[in-house]
Order: C-alpha cells, then structure tokens, then sequence
C-alpha cells in the first residue's frame, strides 16, 4: 500500500506520541494540494506532489554495506547511522558528559518533557505544511541532539540518513538543542544506496540558545531518481549564531525550505547553499528570514550552477518586524549558467516594519567568464576541465563562509568527486 493511504504507528513510540501521529494524519488528509495558484509553488512542478506511487520502506537488506560506506570524517564525537527509517549503527566516541545523543523514540520515551518541548513546535510555513504533516505521521525514528549549558562539542556529530529500495519512502528527522554558551558542530548526510527511486519527506529543527554557536550542515547526495523535501526551521537566542549549509549533490527534484527566527538581540543566522546541477534535475529553495527582535544579522549566500536542462527556484523573504530596529540582513543568489537550456528563476524579496535597519537582496545570473576559461586553455588545461575548476572556485566562496577549515576541506573532497575534479 501506499503512503497516503497507509498509516502505521510505531511500536517504538510513546502512547502520546502516537497520537499526535494520529492527529497529524488527519490534518494530512484534510490540507489541499498546492496549485499554480499558491505564490509559495509559483514556478515549481507540481507533478512531484503525486504521493501515490511511493509506500513505506521496509529492513534494509545488507547493513554492513551501509555501514561500510557510512564513512565521513576521520575525528569525530559520536555517530547515528539510519537505514530505510531504522538505526543501525550508535557510536559515542567523545561526547562530554551531559550531551544527549539519542534516536527519536527514546528521547520521546526517557526524557518526555525536555523532547516534548522542542520537537516541530513552529508551523511550516513556506509551503509544505502537507508534506510536514506526513511526515509527523509517518515518522519511525531521527537523530535528538541536547547539549547542556556551557558545554562545548570539540569535535563534528555525524548523522547518516540512507534509504535503500525501488519507490520507498522515508522520513528522516533531526532535532538540536544548544542551550546557553555551548557549542556543536553537525553533520547530516542524506545518501541513497542504489539508483532505485525514492521518495523523502525531511525535517530539521535547530534551537540555538543565547551566546550558543551551532554549525549544521545537510549533504544531500540522493540518487537521480528521488524527489526529496527538507524542511528547516531554526530558532537564534540572544547573541547566538548559528550556521548552516545545504550541500545539494543529488536527487531528481530536491525542495528545500528553510526558515530562521532571529528571537533575541544580537541573534546572527548564516544560511549557505551549493547546488551542483545538470541533466534535468531540479532545486527548488524557499526561505525565510524572520527578524522578531533589534540588533540581529541575517546572512544568506546561495550559489546554483545549471548545466544542460536543470532548473533552479529560489523564493526568498527577509521581514523585519516591528521591534527589530538596527537590523543587518541580507540575501545575494548568485546562478551561474553553463548551459542555453538551463533555468533559473529567482524571486527575492523584503519587508520591512522597522526603522534604523540596513537590509540587501538580490539575484544575479551570469555565464562562465571567457577571459578565466582562456587563461587556464592558454596554459594546456582542457575547456571541460578548465569550466569544472571555474564551477568549483564559484562555490569554494560558499565553502570559505564555514570558517573551519577541517569541515572547509572535507566538502570540498566532496565537490570535486561531484564534479570529477579528483
């Protein structure tokens, strides 16, 4: 059966739990598709909505497969490892005591109140609320990060996310909580097995207390016959910052939405984006900047390349509200075309409720700069290698912004697989 009409309770879970399950299926049922109507799907491909083909993954079939290839950084704090909606794999290394580290259903079980408080607290509002609401309903098991006040988090946390099997569906999930002063660096990697299609429906929620630092980053390396959701919300406290970083390797259709809440004063948020894309894959972005409070910086740096027949959306908002006076935010899509037949369609936009604010936006669409692709021809570099290291220095700018060179090198490893550099 498929994932619209079939509804299974985890076992796993908490009675409370399942039935806020229940509800969430029914609020599933009962919200309308988007239509070419809905502002928060103008120019997006609405055919991705028919969730009728996709049905509930089961057991993976070779584990240690997976695990062989769950295999990131060298030096790490701790490792969840998920397959097809079910851990297989818990390795704490350097954790300081008080950090919490735990698969969904036993933080929902073992520390009720302090899980309970935090998970999906704030509606999605940039156009998936449908997808959000299957994804509440059919979720099994994620990744629960609590880091106690004051504690700092040395070394990264991975998070692995696999789905294995044709026409699956999953539903990774991630919760952190920083409390004030402390700090963490995460990772979470979304990857497929095989070329087999799926179907993801993600969330991730952060919370990043006063004078807490987070780094998230999200390496989404589907494979190309998968149609991925990834919806974010992040909370910024008082003089906190918090980092994040979409990775986009793979996937057919990948929606990503992300929306972050400057809380408090002196609240920073950094929001990055690298998107490899060719074929006929396409990225679909919406994002939200929301300044509730004086004195907050926003930053937001997305950078597409489009080859061959991709397409990329982008619909942006920064809105300052009517408390947020010496408000810096800003927002630059920068979309380097490499092909005739590529696509990129770029909205961003403001609001502003305030007075004494310095706000930005923009979107430039440009192609590769003939003088650099002549220099390195004139000096024996090939024209399809000489494009590819152009693509990569256009986001090794993205990459600069994590300002941590042990997580600047291991991504870039990554982008040059992705474009055969190496």
């Amino acid at each position: 059966m498929n994932i619209v009409s079939q509804h299974q309770i985890s076992s796993d879970l908490p009675a409370w739990f399942s039935e806020q399950q229940k509800q969430a299926w029914t609020e599933f049922q009962s919200v309308p598709q988007p239509t070419r109507h809905d502002e928060l799907w103008r120019f997006s491909n609405l055919k991705i909505l028919d969730l009728a083909r996709w049905h509930l993954a089961s057991a993976p079939a070779d584990v240690d497969a997976l695990l062989a290839r769950s295999r990131g950084l060298s030096d790490l704090a701790a490792k969840l490892v998920f397959a097809n909606d079910r851990l297989i794999l818990r390795e704490i290394k350097n954790l300081p005591e008080g950090v919490l580290l735990l698969p969904l259903e036993e933080a929902a079980r073992d520390h009720e109140a302090l899980f309970e408080r935090y998970f999906m607290k704030h509606p999605t509002l940039l156009g998936s609320a449908k997808i959000a609401a299957l994804h509440r309903a059919q979720l099994k098991t994620g990744a629960f990060l609590y880091v106690p006040a004051g504690v700092k988090v040395e070394k990264p946390i991975e998070l692995w996310h696999w789905s294995e099997g044709d026409h699956i569906a999953i539903f990774p999930h991630t919760l952190v909580v920083c409390e004030e002063g402390s700090s963490a660096s995460v990772i979470d990697h979304f990857f497929s097995m095989n070329n087999e299609a799926s179907f993801v429906a993600g969330v991730n929620d952060l919370i990043v207390k006063a004078d807490a630092h987070l780094k998230y980053i999200a390496v989404q390396n589907w494979s190309r016959e998968t149609t991925a959701f990834h919806l974010n919300t992040t909370g910024v406290g008082k003089n906190a910052v918090a980092t994040s970083l979409q990775l986009n390797l793979g996937g057919r259709y990948i929606r990503t939405e992300s929306n972050s809440r400057l809380l408090e004063e002196g609240a920073r948020s950094v929001m990055l984006s690298i998107n490899p894309m060719d074929a006929d894959r396409e990225v679909d972005q919406r994002t939200f900047q929301d300044h509730l409070a004086p004195s907050a910086t926003s930053d937001l740096l997305y950078h597409n390349a489009l080859d061959d027949r991709s397409r990329s959306v982008f619909s942006g908002l920064i809105k300052v509200g009517t408390a947020a006076h010496e408000t810096d935010a800003y927002q630059k899509v920068r979309n380097l075309m490499l092909s005739d037949e590529a696509e990129a369609n770029s909205m961003p936009g403001l609001e502003i409720l305030a007075d004494r604010v310095r706000c930005s936006h923009g979107a430039t669409s440009g192609e590769l700069n003939q003088d650099e692709l002549f220099y390195m021809m004139a000096r024996g570099i090939p024209p399809q290698k000489a494009a590819k290291l152009i693509v990569r220095g256009f986001f090794e700018t993205v990459l600069r912004r994590l300002e941590e060179p042990s997580l600047e090198k291991y991504f870039g490893h990554l982008l040059d697989r992705r474009l055969a550099l190496g």
